[in-house]
């Protein structure tokens, strides 16, 4: 080790982030250490230099190194996805899958206040929770039925395993308005971007929700995010955008295929191949790419196994593997897609949230007998959904039931695809994310026929097999 070399931490409790951004950001022109350099700042003098570099100059990276922690509490899911679309940051949130919803736990959108509409909303947002607490006896009942105690596990594993199991399939009731708290982690840069975002946004509740992040935020970076202020950019984009091609439009039927390839590079696992070979020897990357074009099966397969196939469980692959991308247009219900979005690695282009696409039946909702309530109480959701959306399609989302079906388009590459179907597959996962994560898999193996036949997914199950056990309709 080398005797001048130290490593330490910059403590954020006697340093506000402001400072400790500023210290290593000083460290591009001073000889002095990090230390040092922090000793001789104050408040003060580190929102002089964020005015004059970060906000004058626009030396934005140095607002990375000012990181907060904010927890949210009691907002609605539906304002969890434009919060958790930001990504460079970390969260965590409440689950739907360990943690049960009580009946009053749904936020009432301010659009609503003083409305016609709002007796109607509530009462049919009740209804969803009323369903939702009355058919988990049966369906517990049913799942203990067919998944009795086994031998080795113990009582108290067993009432874990069935409790989750249950509010597996009864939270597909659970609206967008259902109340959650998230925990938060991101820099101060991604955290300025995500205001601007909030204070853009089309729905009240989310444009508060910036200004109260913005706010206490503050008391720890005054500085870097005072500038984060509504984008017309974006709120013209999306208010020409909306609806205005309806005239190309064939209408939100949804597409003979759930989940289908829609582009690829058939030459893309071979160019992350030639990558790979770029990388490690001194040749340039159209020699690689000629090599790798010449090569016969087995040595493609070779190639494979090294780069994807000889990783482990708990191994990150190479990053070469991402000059390999894929594009797929997938509908899935909206449980689904709030496991799908933490996947900020890909590029993710949901559609609005709305009933119009069905929804989905778990198999457990038929065999505890409780499919009629269950049908009665989306249909009514549904059916609500269209009248307020007729006052305002943004907030007449909150109404839609986690059943409810969605499109989203996905954009992402081999390395990031191994990551998704290797955490979504495993038999851990719900069973709506495992059916996607086996079909994505398998059309990326037809696609991509060396490399794909090393993604990391669980061969113990099929895409066909997770829908025939688990949904009396898709």
């Amino acid at each position: 080790m080398s005797p001048d070399r130290q490593v330490y931490l910059l403590n954020p409790q006697s340093l506000k982030p402001e400072v400790i951004a500023v210290a290593f950001a000083k460290t591009s022109r001073s000889p002095e250490s990090f230390r040092e350099i922090a000793a001789q700042l104050t408040n003060e003098k580190s929102a002089e230099f964020h005015e004059k570099w970060v906000v004058g100059y626009g030396h934005s990276s140095v607002a990375e190194h000012a990181i907060l922690h904010v927890a949210v509490e009691g907002l609605s899911r539906l304002a969890v996805e434009t919060l958790e679309s930001n990504r460079l940051a970390s969260y965590t949130e409440k689950s739907t899958r360990y943690q049960k919803w009580g009946q009053d736990d749904f936020y009432i959108p301010p659009e609503l206040e003083n409305h016609s509409l709002l007796p109607l909303y509530q009462q049919t947002v009740r209804q969803l929770f009323s369903t939702y607490h009355q058919i988990m006896p049966a369906v517990r009942d049913a799942i203990a039925s067919a998944a009795p105690r086994q031998s080795a596990e113990s009582e108290g594993a067993y009432e874990r395993r069935i409790r989750s199991d249950g509010n597996d399939v009864c939270r597909f009731l659970l609206p967008a308005a259902s109340l959650a708290n998230v925990g938060m982690t991101i820099n101060a840069r991604a955290l300025e971007h995500a205001i601007r975002k909030m204070l853009s946004h089309p729905l009240a509740e989310v444009r508060q929700l910036g200004q109260e992040i913005k706010q206490v935020a503050q008391v720890e970076v005054p500085t870097l995010v005072k500038y984060a202020d509504p984008v017309p950019y974006l709120q013209q984009a999306q208010q020409e955008l909306c609806g205005a091609y309806n005239g190309l439009s064939t209408g939100r039927a949804a597409s003979s295929d759930w989940c289908q390839l829609i582009h690829y590079d058939p030459q893309g696992e071979l160019h992350a191949m030639a990558a790979a070979l770029f990388r490690y020897n001194g040749m340039s990357y159209v020699q690689a790419l000629t090599y790798v074009e010449s090569l016969p099966d087995e040595g493609r397969r070779h190639l494979a196994m090294i780069l994807l196939g000889a990783a482990g469980e708990y191994d990150i692959p190479i990053r070469e593997l991402e000059h390999a991308s894929f594009t797929f247009e997938v509908t899935l219900d909206q449980g689904a897609f709030a496991e799908l979005k933490r996947h900020r690695m890909m590029t993710q282009t949901p559609q609005d949230l709305t009933p119009r696409l069905g929804f989905a039946i778990p198999r457990a909702i038929s065999a505890a007998g409780v499919e009629p309530v269950y049908r009665q109480a989306i249909d009514q959701a549904s059916a609500v959904f269209e009248q307020i959306a007729s006052f305002n399609p943004a907030v007449a989302a909150y109404i839609v039931p986690n059943a409810c079906n969605r499109r989203v388009l996905l954009t992402f590459n081999l390395r990031s695809a191994d990551h998704f179907v290797s955490l979504r597959s495993a038999p851990s996962a719900h069973f709506s994310i495992r059916r996607i994560a086996q079909r994505v898999a398998g059309q990326i193996r037809v696609a991509a026929p060396w490399l794909g036949a090393h993604l990391h997914v669980n061969p113990n199950e099929t895409w066909q097999e997770i829908e025939k056990r688990y949904f009396t309709q898709a």
